[in-house]
């Protein structure tokens, strides 16, 4: 009984390295020691173990040394883009094979993620290549699908006559977005961003991201051509595709997809703050295809009069049976929500009586 007590803590303490070891490269062995009250001297152990199991990899001497999770696994291939790719036989031939073992709602998470992302390379793109990498540690896996096309969000911005590339961003954040609506929905980057600890996707001179646990989505200048997504998940994750969907479903509605989160930091440019309608009517741009809207103010620090009253006012009295939330607001935009929402009258200018009208 003893001895299954020992295994069990010790595969605890590796557990918990494995776990921590890429936030804490250098201090992951100090980082056990204080969780469960042990020695360096046994953490070392569990470290050397990990590292005979090829579990972790480590660089630099004494005091300088680092680790981080080994590659178990390295693959990939070129897809030539043809009438004859299809996504599902690519996932049945290859893709799931290099995946396994791994449990069902991981391996469901993937199907749907990489099915997806290869369907829209392959509609979308307007490329002749798609290149699939995967990396597997023993926490997490990586996919990387790039195409040589055209970039997505140059194609969004002149499928939709959009003034910026950003803008396109905005618009493939809140979801049901698709330059070819008989042929997709639209959600499938929607929910792959959602479902996987870290989405992203590199076009043109731009890069979006999403993480689990990060409330903000978030841009950088990105210098490749063609598309590239990025897709990462803990093996070992609860989270399940129904799990994902049942989020962005209304109550009445168990299929529908009917709630979207709306990141506003994406409406703003560098030192550019969020005070026009013209800003705001970009942020409500066909949102009127959700009944739950819930505005993410996270990196914002403040909000115009007129933004708020086009969305809180003006949109709301115009789609009166749409529920609107902000989430993530600082005490500064909330005033400026509830000032909109609770005195509008005072938005108006005054009403001046002609001459010879008055009574």
């Amino acid at each position: 009984m003893r001895s299954m007590r020992v295994r069990a803590r010790g595969e605890d303490i590796r557990r918990f390295i494995l776990l921590h070891v890429e936030k804490h490269p250098n201090d992951v062995a100090k980082l056990a020691c204080d969780h469960f009250k042990i020695s360096r001297q046994a953490v070392n152990k569990h470290i050397r173990r990990l590292i005979l199991e090829k579990c972790l990899t480590e660089t630099g001497e004494t005091r300088k040394r680092a680790y981080k999770l080994a590659a178990l696994m390295e693959w990939r291939r070129v897809y030539e883009i043809t009438q004859n790719l299809e996504e599902h036989i690519v996932w049945d031939k290859d893709i799931s094979l290099v995946l396994q073992p791994l449990p069902e709602n991981v391996i469901d998470i993937w199907h749907y993620g990489f099915t997806e992302m290869l369907n829209n390379a392959k509609d979308h793109s307007g490329g002749t290549m798609i290149l699939v990498k995967i990396s597997k540690t023993a926490v997490t896996t990586e996919m990387m699908i790039a195409d040589n096309g055209v970039g997505i969000f140059k194609k969004i911005q002149e499928a939709f006559n959009l003034p910026d590339q950003r803008y396109a961003i905005l618009e493939l954040a809140k979801g049901k977005l698709t330059t070819d609506p008989s042929r997709h929905t639209g959600e499938g980057v929607f929910f792959s961003s959602r479902m996987f600890d870290r989405f992203s996707i590199g076009a043109d001179k731009t890069y979006y991201g999403h993480r689990i646990g990060d409330d903000s989505d978030w841009v950088l200048d990105w210098g490749n051509a063609g598309t590239t997504v990025f897709m990462e998940l803990n093996n070992h994750t609860a989270r399940t595709p129904k799990k994902i969907f049942d989020q962005y479903a209304s109550p009445d509605d168990d299929y529908g997809f009917n709630k979207t989160v709306v990141p506003v930091n994406l409406a703003q440019y560098g030192n550019d703050k969020l005070i026009s309608r013209s800003q705001a009517k970009r942020v409500v741009s066909r949102l009127e295809l959700f009944k739950t809207i819930l505005f993410d103010f996270t990196g914002v620090p403040s909000i115009g009069q007129a933004f708020a009253d086009e969305i809180f006012r003006v949109f709301a009295n115009e789609h009166p049976t749409i529920s609107l939330l902000a989430i993530h607001t600082n005490s500064e935009v909330q005033r400026m929500i509830a000032r909109v929402k609770i005195n509008p009258a005072s938005l108006d200018p005054p009403v001046i009586a002609a001459k010879g009208n008055e009574s």
